[in-house]
């Protein structure tokens, strides 16, 4: 983030300048047609911030018709997907470029599809954006700075401001609120005064967005530098209440006597211990590199379902059995109806549903049976399990962050030992379908599978057996079935 507004501006100059023969030219096509053509929004941002921009994001007064014809003189390949909102793209070599004619939207404040309307003026155009930091632009070709409403000072004070009044901007959007939280995560920014009681003002009004939307904020947040800023921005402004309620949930009532820690806070930090356990994403040999989102939500989700197990039991205490059960449940109705894809919805609540399975390790009690149990039920997640089971001690006595952490290396240890010898991470039966099938002269069916699950949990149980030894337990389970006659 720059100093101060002269060293963004020498920033952004260099940046921009940078790009000069790649717009320049398309610029001057305009221009000699008789129309304006401007760099906004992101890529002027994050010029100043001393970051790239992979696609360029342009405004003019042509409309769409013009818009296309000057781009096919200038681009490789055009495209109009966009063109019912005045958006025209194009490519020319690597750099691509979507040009959308001056909007000025007006909204009904029941739904988020606005009457789209094209306006004749690059302040109001600026004007209708979300933040004055996107309410910057470059006129092309002459690269001249146009910032109307401040953007530059708020970029250097970390400020987010609307170029409209707050309150109007939020009614004609209310997916804002959910930007504002996203550039405290990837920016570091934080909401004036003015636009954070807008927020809270507004927070209801969230409900009309789609869940998709709300998903890919809130992706995108999560995914930033900072998801703790971005998340607590939420809570404290009452958004969370309506696209994650799960999380303000968690700030229980710590009684008088702190005999349970503060379950909101915890899960911040547990998320933000699990970042710090991705590996980094340039590392040819990552296993989990980051960001990763699956990490990053099972982290957030872990202890959603304390509230509703917390049971006050005699003696003061304080319990939240099987918590990670109705969590992992909690969490896949969440991940739903955000509308996440299956995969991902499967694969946080199993961890969810995981990430308690090691404290019954205790000092290495567990057999090699439960060690087995352990990899094969955490299967391909078992990367992201071990990150978010160490990072799931947020303890402040030393001593006891210290046994957890050594119990979890032996745990470790012991995985990898037990995965040379047996390679766990592909364990099968000792008999397959077809050699079940052959043995018992069964046809294809449940029955089948049930003798399957029976050689797996065996496998499990007691390792490798010899051909003879399984065939042996085999017929030893088929006789105790109905289904075998004996």
């Amino acid at each position: 983030m720059p100093e101060d507004r002269p060293a963004a501006l020498r920033r952004a100059t260099a940046a921009i300048a940078r790009l000069a023969p790649q717009l320049g030219d398309l610029g001057s096509r305009f221009a000699a047609a008789g129309h304006e053509l401007a760099l906004v929004g992101g890529p002027v941002r994050d010029a100043f911030l001393g970051r790239t921009s992979g696609d360029l994001d342009l405004t003019t007064d042509a409309r769409p018709d013009e818009t296309e014809r000057l781009l096919a003189g200038w681009a490789d390949t055009t495209w109009d997907v966009g063109r019912e909102f005045g958006t025209v793209g194009g490519r020319r070599g690597d750099a691509v470029v979507e040009v959308t004619t001056y909007r000025a939207d007006a909204y009904d404040g029941e739904t988020r599809k606005p009457v789209v309307e094209f306006g004749s003026s690059l302040t109001e155009d600026l004007r209708r954006r979300d933040f004055t930091v996107n309410a910057m632009a470059v006129r092309l070709p002459d690269l001249a700075f146009v910032d109307p409403f401040g953007g530059v000072d708020d970029l250097v004070a970390r400020r987010l401001r609307t170029p409209q009044a707050a309150v109007a901007s939020f009614r004609d959007d209310p997916l804002r609120m959910m930007r504002a939280a996203r550039f405290a995560s990837q920016l570091g920014m934080q909401p004036d005064a003015t636009t954070l009681a807008a927020m809270v003002q507004r927070a209801p009004t969230i409900g009309i967005v789609s869940a998709e939307r709300v998903r890919d904020e809130l992706t995108k947040l999560l995914l930033g530098r900072d998801p703790r800023a971005g998340l607590a921005l939420l809570v404290d402004t009452g958004i969370a209440e309506h696209v994650l309620p799960e999380l303000p949930a968690l700030r229980l009532e710590v009684d008088e006597h702190h005999r349970h820690k503060d379950v909101y806070e915890h899960t911040l930090t547990v998320l933000e211990q699990a970042i710090a356990l991705e590996d980094d994403h340039r590392d040819p040999e990552a296993v989990v590199p980051g960001p990763d989102l699956v990490l990053r939500l099972a982290a957030l989700m872990h202890d959603v379902g304390k509230p509703p197990t917390r049971r006050f039991e005699p003696g003061g205490g304080v319990s939240f059995h099987h918590h990670e059960v109705v969590g992992a449940k909690l969490t896949a109705k969440r991940l739903k109806a955000l509308r996440f894809d299956k995969q991902t919805v499967r694969d946080v609540a199993r961890l969810v549903e995981l990430h308690l399975r090691f404290h019954g390790y205790g000092d290495g009690a567990w057999t090699d049976s439960a060690v087995r149990r352990y990899v094969t039920d955490a299967g391909p997640l078992l990367p992201r399990l071990h990150r978010l089971t160490r990072s799931d001690s947020t303890t402040r006595n030393a001593r006891k962050a210290q046994r957890l952490r050594l119990a979890y290396d032996d745990l470790e240890r012991r995985i990898e030992e037990l995965q040379e010898q047996e390679e766990l991470a592909r364990v099968r039966p000792d008999l397959d379908g077809n050699a079940i099938m052959r043995l018992l002269d069964l046809p294809p069916g449940p029955v089948v599978g049930r003798a399957y699950s029976h050689l797996l949990a065996v496998r499990l149980d007691r390792g490798p057996l010899e051909a003879s030894q399984a065939e042996a337990e085999l017929r030893r389970w088929w006789a105790e079935q109905p289904e075998s006659g004996a």
